[in-house]
């Protein structure tokens, strides 16, 4: 860039009229070329055509003014740009694809500790998709779960920074635990476990060692709920150390969480970066049957109203034929006269 092209020359350099240049002496012993004049008998205007000029002092349109070479900007006057961009860019990925999260609290330990960061899938709940057992969800507080927990006071570069998503989350309205229930799920603990979806024992080797799945209290621990549809339940990996579903049941969701009050499903620890990993979906709960028990619920559900038509229509059938029967004697006594 700067290279123009000015003044486009004419067939008279190098070459003039098939007649390569030469260099002859002049008077006073120098070396002349044969553009600076020709002899005294073939005088060559100054100005003309042939002026022996490179066409350096005119512009392509024969204006007369020199095309200056465009000035580049200065990096200090793109470098506003270059941000600007920047944030936009990160704005739009922070609101539409990814964003970070800092754990706050040890409930999700040892699958999270205090202080870790994940990345949080946001743009599946786009398309339509919503959690699934085994995921690790982030979701905002659903009805005051968080009522009388420290809560962060961030700076004001502090907030701006984790709004554009260039910082972890500092809204501290959010929460992490795993999915253990979806809509029409029936989630059971007795005693101090195994923790059982639709009747199928859990294997969790994700619990925190020295804890138990269930919790045996009288505050929520012992427990057997059914999810209803657009919900889901959720319990801390943590377990004798998390205040999720079991223990906010007296809120206006029963503990449930609903599916739209999801951020998205957490799917890497991105830092500190020994910590590094992906949170997959443990296998547990894909093990045969836990879906077919859900539908056996359900059809459950609706056995009682089977039952109550199956006991009626008998009884509806009965009360028509009979009424036919009444109806037919009555004619056939009107035809012969009798009453």
């Amino acid at each position: 860039m700067g290279d123009v092209a000015v003044g486009a020359r004419s067939g008279h350099d190098g070459e003039e009229h098939g007649r390569p240049e030469e260099n002859v002496p002049s008077a006073d012993g120098g070396i002349t070329s044969g553009s600076d004049g020709g002899p005294a008998g073939d005088p060559t205007p100054a100005d003309g055509p042939y002026s022996g000029g490179d066409g350096a002092g005119t512009d392509d349109d024969g204006s007369g003014a020199a095309a200056a070479p465009k000035k580049p900007r200065s990096f200090w006057k793109e470098l506003p740009i270059l941000i600007g961009i920047a944030l936009v860019l990160a704005l739009l990925i922070k609101t539409f694809l990814v964003q970070a999260f800092s754990i706050p609290s040890d409930s999700m330990q040892n699958t999270l500790q205090q202080g870790d960061r994940v990345l949080v899938d946001k743009l599946t709940p786009w398309f339509g998709s919503e959690p699934e057992r085994g995921e690790v969800v982030v979701f905002h507080d659903p009805d005051d779960w968080l009522a009388g927990e420290p809560t962060a006071q961030p700076n004001a570069i502090q907030t701006f920074l984790s709004w554009i998503g260039l910082m972890p989350s500092a809204q501290e309205k959010d929460l992490i635990k795993r999915v253990i229930g979806v809509g029409g799920d029936t989630v059971s603990c007795k005693n101090s476990g195994p923790l059982k979806v639709n009747g199928h024992a859990l294997y969790e080797p994700y619990v925190y060692p020295g804890n138990t799945p269930c919790s045996v209290d009288d505050q929520g621990g012992q427990f057997t709920v059914k999810v209803p549809k657009g919900y889901i339940w959720v319990m801390g990996d943590h377990r004798q150390n998390s205040r999720d579903s079991r223990y906010n049941q007296s809120d206006k969701h029963h503990g449930m969480v609903p599916v739209n009050e999801v951020v998205g499903r957490a799917i890497v620890k991105a830092w500190p970066i020994n910590r590094w990993g992906t949170l997959p979906v443990p296998d547990t709960f894909g093990q045969s049957g836990i879906n077919t028990q859900a539908s056996a619920a359900a059809s459950l559900s609706v056995a009682p109203e089977g039952v109550a038509v199956a006991a009626v229509l008998p009884v509806a059938v009965w009360r028509r034929r009979r009424g036919d029967r009444i109806g037919s004697k009555f004619d056939r006594r009107a035809a012969t006269g009798k009453r």
